[in-house]
């Protein structure tokens, strides 16, 4: 496995593929910062390069056959893509799959109120976040609401440079001499204006907010059913003084969805039947309808193999139980400011290639899937032969770690399933940094792993 940055064995065509690659990210991760937006991105590519929804094919009683790609989506929010392969589906399927939720703060159902002669937004943050990076930055509103009629309204605020931004304010450090202040989840609260609205009575300066929501024809009980999150403003930028990594929120798990879709439509006859796996809710536990616990996956599977004919059960549960998997999620990198929880030579480095993890959880690998040697070598003989470059990683030293991932639902079919992505500096951070490298390498292991 690599001990030097994978930069040095690149052709200069290859690094300008590598920098194409990259920008092409980049522009996706500046506009897909929410779930729905994600998912608007990926049907559009995959109808543009021939995916057929599986709605559509249900309705029509479609045939499908060898070639074909279909995709499915579920509630505007998780994803699956398909292509079928010349071997029957109860031979097993070649999965990738990755989270498009990233930590966040969301609105509440009732987050409008005024303090002070000041307007803010009541919010509940989502996922594993530090609560003090979110002060004093830059934010944006990106929304969907649906009206009692069914209207849907999709909105963002924060991004144009037309817009202003919203934030969260911080003590100034003068008053925190005697004790440092900890912000609390409560005081994550969104300063969205101060003017008010003089033909009001009271809550003047709230009233002119919602002044600004109505132009959006959003009223304020509107906001009950809606889902509006709170991210960060400002583009995917180039980082560092060699521009050899990328800066931009969301990464995790946002780089990996995006090289897995990159694979996937370049994917054309695959031998065994292709997936490619986007889903929701997996940094609070992959619960609920759109998550990986779900059955929106398998439900799609059972469709996809009646429309080619080859439903039943048992062969349903026979090809998931003999299928392969990458879990295409994100790994901590090393951090030289910060080495004292992790072991230099077990984690993952920057510019090192894309990272196998055999095992995340925790305190003796408690919830871990601690994939099998034997999908391990297949790995190793594919990714070889197609000079992927690879590392192995582990998150953090002994009980100084640990995380979770899609994989040990997964792999609760009986299928084989490793953790394969790109290490992350800052993650959860409201901005995270990735090598381009690593990117690169991780779209040429997915493209590779299909193959397999």
């Amino acid at each position: 496995m690599n001990k030097d940055n994978v930069i040095s064995k690149y052709s200069k065509q290859k690094i300008s593929q590598m920098e194409q690659f990259c920008n092409d990210y980049k522009a996706f991760l500046s506009s897909c910062k929410t779930e729905r937006e994600c998912i608007n991105f990926i049907t559009k590519m995959a109808v543009d390069n021939g995916y057929i929804s599986l709605d559509d094919a249900l309705k029509q009683n479609k045939k499908l056959k060898s070639g074909d790609k279909v995709y499915a989506v579920n509630m505007g929010k998780a994803m699956i893509l398909m292509v079928i392969g010349e071997h029957e589906m109860v031979h097993g399927l070649n999965f990738v799959g990755s989270h498009i939720d990233s930590p966040r703060l969301d609105l509440k159902a009732n987050p409008v109120y005024e303090n002070n002669g000041l307007c803010l937004l009541d919010t509940h943050y989502y996922g594993g976040i530090k609560k003090y990076q979110w002060t004093t930055l830059p934010l944006a509103i990106h929304g969907t609401v649906v009206k009692k009629d069914g209207k849907k309204i999709d909105f963002v605020y924060g991004e144009d440079e037309k817009d202003g931004v919203v934030g969260i304010s911080d003590l100034l450090p003068h008053l925190e001499k005697t004790k440092k202040v900890e912000i609390q989840g409560e005081d994550l609260n969104i300063l969205v204006g101060s003017t008010p609205d003089m033909t009001q009575k009271e809550d003047k300066v709230k009233a002119n907010i919602l002044k600004i929501f109505k132009s959006f024809d959003i009223e304020e009980d509107d906001l009950f059913s809606a889902e509006i999150e709170v991210v960060p403003s400002g583009k995917a930028r180039d980082f560092g003084l060699d521009k050899s990594m990328i800066m931009g929120y969301g990464q995790d798990d946002r780089v990996c969805a995006y090289a897995s879709l990159r694979a996937m439509m370049e994917l054309k006859n695959p031998k065994h039947t292709s997936v490619c796996l986007f889903v929701d809710k997996e940094e609070i536990g992959s619960v609920g309808a759109t998550g990986m616990s779900s059955k929106f996956f398998e439900n799609s599977i059972a469709e996809v193999m009646n429309l080619c004919g080859q439903y039943n059960e048992l062969d349903m549960r026979r090809s998931l139980n003999k299928s392969r998997m990458l879990s295409s999620d994100v790994t901590a990198a090393y951090d030289p400011n910060y080495p004292t929880p992790m072991n230099e030579a077990t984690e993952a480095h920057l510019g090192r290639g894309i990272s196998f993890n055999k095992y995340t959880g925790s305190k003796g690998k408690s919830g871990a899937n601690d994939a099998n040697p034997e999908f391990i070598a297949k790995l190793r003989q594919v990714l070889d032969k197609h000079d992927v470059n690879y590392q192995a990683t582990e998150m953090g030293k002994v009980d100084a770690g640990g995380g979770g991932t899609i994989a040990y639902i997964m792999a609760g079919y009986g299928m084989e399933v490793i953790d394969a992505g790109v290490p992350v500096l800052s993650m959860h951070a409201p901005w995270e940094i990735t090598s381009k490298v690593d990117i690169y390498e991780s779209y040429l292991c997915y493209k590779a792993f299909y193959e397999m």
